[in-house]
């Protein structure tokens, strides 16, 4: 019966340069675009929300206000989303300019 307990290091040391291979630019431009996702899905949530609310709302003008303050917010939200990331491909396709992959050397390179 094998003992599934070992762990295998006959690969460390070109999981390692792998590792090392990875720029702080890479986590740059991963952050931006996980963050750019997260905000678009969140503003997408709260847009949903905000439509439930206001379906529920059943004629109150308290809920109904709410309700169309949280749309409101979803919407500028999203926009502000949707324009960063069309600055961010303007200036790519425009000028040139990659700002999502910024070089950023690495720490004693």
């Amino acid at each position: 019966m094998p003992d599934n307990d070992l762990v295998d290091v006959s690969n460390i040391n070109s999981n390692l340069l792998v590792l090392q291979s990875f720029k702080p630019s890479m986590f740059l431009r991963t952050a931006i675009n996980v963050l750019l996702g997260f905000g678009g899905v969140a503003a997408f949530i709260f847009l949903l929300m905000g439509g439930i609310q206001w379906i529920t709302a059943g004629g109150d003008k308290d809920a109904v206000d709410k309700a169309r303050k949280k749309i409101l917010g979803a919407l500028i939200g999203l926009a502000i989303v949707l324009s960063s990331y069309a600055i961010l491909y303007i200036m790519r396709a425009l000028f040139n300019i990659n700002l999502i992959s910024i070089n950023i050397s690495q720490i004693g390179s």
